[in-house]
């Protein structure tokens, strides 16, 4: 089954018409993209948009053995108007099987936002599944891998999660991102996030053969996040997993009594996760390395590393030479043994320190210092390692 995207941006393209922003303003050459609509077979034309006939020209192909136009969401603005010789465009209600011509299956596939998704069988019997933008499958219902997953990957990674979960994507499926919008700047940040999430995307008129092996991005197993105060850091460790599902979030910071802007700063991080999540709050971080199960996110170790001086007495100096320094250096060693050790998918992050002024304490001097070790201890054992600054992420290593 031979798949020709004759679009892949959002429904109004990219650049958006008049839009000043950064990305917009980038996107010119080959990250100019028209509304995504799909060509599959020459037979099945899967969303109706501007330049159709125009897009399947320039990508070596005609419109005039389209048997079928399947819309999967609602369009605003004008009506398109229908390229001469093509049949009437609708969409075919929920849980609807149609057999074209063609031999080509459709079955209509329920969502938790308005539109259709479209799951098409060859009559080789190749898998496509098509989601409309802002679109995810509705229902916990399990279904054997697709060959392919054509999706609002950057708008929705919440719809892969739930893919992943029943089974729809496995290890060999080709996740392919279209709708793409400004909200992610293209070229290479946007190949970086998808690339986190297990997908990759295509210039526009890019024909694909559904079913043919192609490298799944190689996901990381091991990732550290780095950055300053604000820099952006969790919301770049929890935007790495956003697409797989049961993900246990590890909050080494605790509760703080009485502390209401403390709370505040917990609520807003509750409040940015999948409702799928689980969070576990401990700093015990090496039984919870040792087990097998879903990824794991631990935010932060800058938290994790006061509780653990905390507990030998590292503040003070008498404490911290009479054994102090060697029991933190022993819980440290073995919490690297256990990153090294586990199999678990791993995202954690940690505060990038030393880079202004020396703190004036030996107290908080002895934190920095032990941090830094720590960080760079724990970066050995990671496949990647990330540096977050005013928002953007600077990969150091992988």
């Amino acid at each position: 089954m031979e798949l020709t995207l004759l679009g892949t941006g959002a429904p109004t393209g990219l650049p958006r018409p008049d839009c000043p922003c950064a990305a917009c303003a980038v996107a010119r050459g080959g990250d100019a993209r028209a509304a995504t609509a799909l060509l599959v077979d020459g037979a099945l034309l899967l969303d109706l948009t501007p330049g159709a006939a125009l897009a399947a020209a320039r990508a070596g192909h005609t419109l005039a053995g389209v048997r079928q136009v399947l819309l999967t969401h609602p369009h605003a603005g004008p009506a398109v108007e229908l390229p001469a010789g093509l049949p009437a465009a609708g969409r075919v209600p929920d849980g609807r099987r149609l057999t074209l011509i063609s031999g080509h299956r459709v079955l209509a596939v329920p969502l938790d936002s308005p539109g259709t998704g479209y799951e098409v069988t060859s009559p080789e019997g190749e898998r496509l599944l098509y989601l409309p933008p802002g679109g995810a499958p509705a229902g916990p219902a399990e279904v054997r891998p697709y060959d392919m997953v054509v999706a609002d990957v950057a708008g929705r990674p919440d719809a892969l999660a739930r893919l992943r979960a029943a089974g729809g994507i496995g290890p060999a499926t080709d996740v392919i991102a279209v709708h793409i919008d400004h909200d992610v700047p293209p070229g290479r940040e946007l190949e970086r996030r998808l690339a986190a999430l297990g997908a990759r995307a295509v210039p526009d008129g890019t024909t694909l053969v559904v079913g043919e092996y192609h490298a799944v991005p190689d996901l990381p197993r091991r990732t550290l996040v780095l950055g300053g105060a604000r820099s952006g850091k969790s919301v770049e460790a929890e935007r790495r997993l956003a697409g797989f599902p049961g993900v246990v979030y590890v909050a080494t910071g605790g509760t703080r009594d009485g502390d209401a802007e403390w709370a505040a700063r917990v609520g807003l991080h509750r409040e940015r996760r999948p409702s799928s999540w689980r969070t576990e709050e401990t700093c015990e971080l090496a039984p919870l390395l040792d087990e097998s199960g879903p990824p794991l996110l631990i935010d932060c170790l800058a938290l994790w590393l006061t509780d653990a001086m905390d507990r030998v007495g590292a503040w003070d100096d008498e404490k911290w030479a009479a054994g102090g320094e060697r029991t933190l250096r022993e819980r440290t060693a073995e919490l690297v043994a256990a990153v090294r050790g586990t199999s678990r998918t791993l995202v954690a992050v940690s505060n990038e320190v030393g880079s202004g002024v020396v703190p004036a304490t030996s107290s908080g001097r002895r934190f920095r210092d032990e941090l830094g070790r720590l960080n760079a201890l724990f970066a050995a054992e990671c496949e990647q390692v990330l540096l977050v600054v005013a928002g953007q992420a600077l990969t150091l290593r992988g």
